[in-house]
């Protein structure tokens, strides 16, 4: 105790250096995974463009987070997106501008009007959805990994930090990416934007389903657990389901025209997925 008359010298903190954050104390029963997932989904922590969410996945998302296994760090149900000042050779998407960006069907007269204001170069893609989440144990994301390839997912993958993080990524490949500005000037026709624009609503209208599919396994998968066993099985049976479709389709385009043609959507390689899990 300080001598009598003296006023105590109140504690303070050291100062902040640029980076860190103070480690606050884990409340009683709260572990380092339950710590993170309540500094992720407190209030105002969503840094994205969208401040949120995505409509079209809100559901899946919260239905995620309500499990204790669980917390999503990023997502997007997918979008069809006009980039400008967008090639190979320049940075990542957030230091290039949006000419026109939606998360549902896109009409031929939005790009139009999105090409209207490209003053160099200007790229027309279609982003799948894609949805990252921290998961509690290897086990966790297991499961989730096997909902996700069955669902369609067969991009999906889980890795493990230096420190014991373990995330998994929902990915899929049914992606777009084509030039229609090049130093301010449109390289197709009126004609050409129509076709892609359809497209990329064929691949928007696919990516919904998968959605779909994705969210009603999750559920099961959440209600009724599956055995740790039967995780690799279940991802071994997609991937040789998706392998024999694959050869029918090339098959049956074999007897079409004669020749054999290689077709790859990017989701056939599925050996780096198998030694993940």
């Amino acid at each position: 105790a300080p001598p009598l008359g003296q006023v105590p010298r109140p504690l303070v903190p050291p100062p902040l250096t640029a980076g860190r954050r103070w480690a606050l104390p884990l409340p009683p029963g709260m572990d380092e995974f339950g710590r993170r997932k309540e500094q992720r989904l407190r209030p105002g922590a969503d840094r994205s463009r969208a401040g949120g969410v995505d409509p079209a996945i809100r559901g899946l998302v919260d239905r995620l987070n309500r499990s204790e296994r669980y917390c999503s760090t990023s997502s997007c149900s997918g979008r069809a997106i006009l980039l400008a000042g967008s090639d190979q050779t320049e940075g990542h998407k957030q230091n290039r501008s949006w000419l026109f960006v939606t998360h549902q069907k896109c009409q031929k007269e939005d790009v139009l009007a999105g090409l209207q204001k490209a003053e160099d170069n200007a790229v027309f893609k279609f982003e799948p959805f894609v949805l990252h989440v921290q998961c509690r144990r290897m086990e966790d994301a297991q499961l989730l990994h096997s909902v996700a390839i069955n669902s369609g997912f067969r991009n999906s993958g889980i890795t493990v930090g230096k420190k014991g993080k373990i995330m998994m990524a929902v990915r899929s490949t049914h992606c777009l990416e084509v030039p229609l500005c090049h130093q301010g000037r449109v390289l197709v026709s009126d004609e050409y934007i129509d076709y892609l624009v359809q497209v990329a609503n064929q691949k928007m209208e696919e990516n919904q389903k998968r959605i779909e599919r994705f969210y009603t396994g999750l559920q099961s998968a959440l209600t009724t657990p599956v055995p740790p066993e039967q995780l690799d099985e279940n991802v071994s049976t997609a991937a040789s389901g998706y392998t024999r479709r694959r050869r029918q389709r090339a098959a049956k385009k074999e007897r079409g025209n004669g020749e054999l043609a290689a077709h790859s959507d990017g989701e056939s390689d599925l050996s780096f997925l198998m030694g993940t899990t």
